[in-house]
């Protein structure tokens, strides 16, 4: 009899995720949802009232469908949580009621639509207790001085490499782990079809390009496999919310989301200006891909300087490059080859994956580099290209 009523409560808990979100205005669902609860409480006591008293033992189990569960107090023994990057407010009410930090995400989320400063919770860890009432777990996450801070900037265009030796230096895990980890991008978390070329090229699985850059706070405890599978994470969220790989697919043509990745970081290495990096993505985009740039090869100096990195050697400015460095038959990366490189070169930034994503339309095959604040000049013609050399040169950037 009681079924038809839809007592249970355990339904909604289940379904507060996804339903939240930071930043949602009060009200809402919250208004319908006290009426609804009020009227079936009342016809819950009318048929106990018609069942009888002796059914009226019931009432308090029954009682608990209509209130939101939720401990009493400030908790009792310590306990550390995660709140990982980019999670919503229905999300942290999960991380909590896993943790039994709270009885039920519902206590959660209602305290937190109380207060409008629950939109300000940062991802991050906090030293919380458990069995603690959904109010005083939103009160003490509020706190700044439960929030462990252990945070890395990892800077843009950076490489796998350099990376290890960042979270190396910052968490004593030895480099060795890191680069052991490394070796199974998968397993990281980086799908496969990632790893999927359309230019017929074979394609070689790494974690370059997957390490977003931006700052992260690292748990107690964590191991090279948990930092790196948590920045690969990151780059899989950014990446969705952009609709990277769907827009390459639908508009770059014949081009993989993988493909778009490399020239994002060529783009990351070589553009001076954020506003260059789209059209420095256009410029590999029509060197390798639009038949009008003779050998159909790169031709940028910073894949040899990925090269040189790879096997521990220092890098070089174009200058001191030789004729041997720049057309070296074992270096992968080699700039003459024909066709796009085998992997990304660094870990770019969101604008220049909105470079390789969306470059700007434009038949420019060669740019330099013409001032100190590192404003390219662009041309599709070689011999403009060569005054735009001396240009730079004038003013002492070559």
């Amino acid at each position: 009899m009681f079924d038809e009523l839809d007592l249970g409560h355990d339904e909604q808990d289940r379904g507060d995720k996804g339903k939240h979100r930071r930043g949602r205005k009060r009200g809402g669902r919250s208004g319908g949802g006290r009426g609804k609860t009020a009227l079936a409480l009342l016809l819950a006591l009318v048929l106990l009232g018609g069942i009888g008293g002796g059914a009226f033992y019931g009432f308090d189990r029954i009682q608990n469908y209509f209130v939101t569960p939720d401990y009493d107090g400030a908790g009792a023994e310590e306990v550390t949580i995660q709140i990982p990057q980019g999670a919503f407010l229905a999300d942290m009410a999960v991380v909590l009621r896993d943790a039994d930090v709270i009885k039920s995400t519902k206590a959660f989320i209602e305290a937190a639509e109380k207060n409008s400063r629950s939109r300000n919770i940062q991802s991050g860890t906090y030293k919380l207790r458990k069995q603690m009432s959904g109010e005083l777990a939103l009160a003490a996450m509020l706190d700044p001085a439960n929030r462990i801070v252990n945070g890395i900037t990892i800077p843009e265009g950076r490489t796998a490499k350099s990376i290890f030796k960042l979270l190396s230096d910052k968490t004593d895990i030895p480099v060795k782990e890191f680069e052991a980890a490394a070796k199974d991008p998968e397993k990281l978390g980086v799908p496969d079809w990632w790893f999927k070329r359309e230019d017929g090229k074979k394609a070689k699985k790494s974690i370059e390009g997957f390490l977003f850059p931006d700052t992260y706070e690292i748990p107690p405890n964590s191991t090279a496999e948990t930092i790196l599978g948590q920045m690969v994470d990151h780059f899989l969220s950014v990446t969705g919310q952009m609709e990277f790989a769907d827009r390459v697919q639908k508009e770059r043509g014949g081009i993989s989301p993988y493909e778009a990745l490399i020239v994002a970081s060529l783009a990351q290495a070589e553009a001076g200006t954020k506003k260059d990096l789209g059209k420095v993505a256009r410029v590999a985009y029509n060197r390798v891909y639009s038949e009008t740039f003779p050998c159909g090869c790169l031709e940028m100096d910073v894949t040899v300087n990925y090269y040189f990195e790879s096997i521990g050697q220092e890098g070089k400015t174009s200058g001191q490059m030789t004729a041997a460095d720049l057309d070296n038959p074992k270096n992968p990366y080699n700039r003459k080859l024909r066709g796009m490189i085998p992997t990304p070169i660094n870990n770019p930034g969101k604008e220049a994956l909105e470079g390789a994503m969306a470059p700007p339309n434009g038949d420019w095959l060669f740019f330099v580099a013409i001032d100190k604040a590192g404003n390219s000049a662009f041309t599709k013609d070689y011999n403009q290209h060569l005054r735009n050399i001396d240009k730079a040169k004038e003013a002492g950037v070559l």
